[in-house]
């Protein structure tokens, strides 16, 4: 609903400019639907336009009525068609309960130039995924990567031009900070295109949505039902970029079917876990950043050891992150990000090592379960990968933190094993430290009696209801 009303204010500011007639705009016809095209915005029918829903808000049929203005909408408009929801006329959905919603997003201005440039709908919509992800559990974190991990992964790809490919796409995160990235180090958004495909349609659908608020070309974002690894599709494009966060040590991705495909270049998967069946289908060619459970570091089972061996060895493996825990709504599995490059590396700093990063200390809680990296957490990481591949940056090895090793010593590419540990302050304060934690868990305890509180008082109203 949130995106209909932007669409259709963005809509209307400019059927007003354009029916105005002044300057540039003199004699145009504020109805031809190439004049908005020409605008990046989309063109909204009549019966579509936000003013006529406010109109019908209190009619029995508005459910109706917002399901056919989905439908319109998506004919004038190619990029959006199957991707609008047509379920507001169903009878679990109370007519009145929609028509005041209608009535309290219609005072909100989500498409006029001002809110526009400053991206309101993308936070507003970007806030509600979240929300999403925070309140389903596993099952919202499907399609949701923390923004954080993601501000990190571009951050320290760089992707300024070329090809960006997400075979996993979710709700399409990684795009939009790619986007963004290129716009904050003054490049040239038209430089970059975005491929992507999505498994789950409900996901894909937030995909196009989100993508398209922003004015994101997704038309070669893809609905594929059957997954990127039986029927890839973008198997023939020359990626320059990939960023992803594939789902964790996955056990039905149809491992049995493609244990003989002759794509395992590195060596074959095990049928009961997709962590390397997805590095090697990240790995083609360019530049990857993707995360993966950390297990995936270490696993010796069923192959994984020499496959690892076999990437080491060919010079793909460029960096690797060991992530704080707590960042993802979905799972408590920790999580590392893996940085690839194919090519010869350009300078002898890096040839035949890779950088190890343990951030496993960084970040902050923003509630009890979940925690964030800052900016100053991300621009620290990615610093120390940019002056380690940079031959003028200014890199060494910081214990606890940092360490490029040489390749012939990686055999558990744990990064702890070779950043160390920090060096102790001499001056750690015990009974300040002791306080704090003693604090924090006091704090804990006020908030579970206040809830169980609340739980009893809610109960004994029910029962006065009843």
């Amino acid at each position: 609903m949130i995106f209909l009303k932007y669409i259709s204010d963005a809509f209307e500011e400019l059927y007003a400019t354009l029916k105005a007639g002044d300057g540039e705009y003199a004699g145009d016809d504020p109805e031809d639907k190439d004049e908005y095209k020409a605008e990046n915005v989309f063109f909204v029918p009549q019966d579509a336009r936000w003013t006529h829903l406010q109109a019908h808000a209190k009619q029995p049929t508005i459910g109706k009525t917002v399901d056919e203005a989905m439908d319109a909408i998506e004919k004038e408009n190619t990029s959006l068609k199957g991707v609008l929801p047509k379920v507001y006329a169903r009878q679990n959905l109370d007519p009145t309960s929609l028509g005041e919603l209608i009535d309290l997003i219609s005072n909100i201005a989500l498409g006029d130039a001002k809110s526009r440039s400053a991206d309101v709908l993308g936070h507003v919509f970007e806030y509600f995924l979240g929300e999403f992800a925070l309140a389903e559990g596993k099952k919202g974190g499907q399609f949701y990567t923390p923004r954080s991990v993601v501000e990190l992964q571009i951050e320290m790809l760089e992707p300024y031009k070329g090809r960006v490919l997400d075979p996993c796409c979710g709700s399409g995160g990684m795009f939009v900070q790619s986007e963004k990235f290129v716009l904050e180090h003054q490049g040239r958004i038209n430089d970059i295109s975005i491929y992507g495909q999505e498994s789950n349609q409900t996901t894909w659908r937030l995909a196009k949505m989100n993508l398209a608020i922003r004015g994101i070309d997704s038309s070669q974002v893809k609905w594929n039902n059957e997954g990127s690894f039986l029927n890839d599709a973008h198997k023939d494009l020359k990626a320059d970029y990939i960023i992803a966060n594939p789902p964790f040590n996955v056990s039905d991705w149809s491992g049995d079917l493609l244990c003989k495909d002759g794509c395992w270049q590195y060596g074959t998967p095990p049928t009961g876990n997709a962590n390397y069946a997805w590095i090697q289908h990240l790995a083609p060619s360019g530049q990857a950043g993707f995360v993966l459970a950390k297990g995936a570091l270490t696993f010796k089972t069923s192959g994984e050891g020499e496959v690892r061996k076999a990437l080491v060895e060919a010079g793909l493996i460029d960096c690797i992150v060991n992530l704080p825990a707590k960042l993802f709504l979905n799972t408590q599995i920790p999580a590392s990000l893996w940085f690839i490059r194919r090519g010869e590396r350009p300078f002898a700093l890096t040839e035949n090592k890779i950088l190890f990063i343990d951030s496993r200390n960084m970040g902050h809680l923003i509630n009890r379960l979940t925690r964030e990296l800052s900016k100053e957490d991300i621009q620290t990481i990615a610093d120390t990968y940019h002056n380690w591949r940079n031959p003028e940056g200014d890199y060494e090895d910081i214990k606890g933190f940092c360490n490029a090793a040489p390749i012939e010593r990686v055999k558990n590419w744990t990064p702890g094993r070779y950043v160390g540990l920090a060096e102790e302050e001499d001056d750690f304060d015990f009974t300040e430290r002791f306080n704090s934690l003693k604090a924090e868990f006091e704090e804990q305890l006020k908030e579970e009696a206040e809830l169980n509180q609340r739980i009893l008082t809610n109960l004994a109203k029910v029962n006065i209801d009843g």
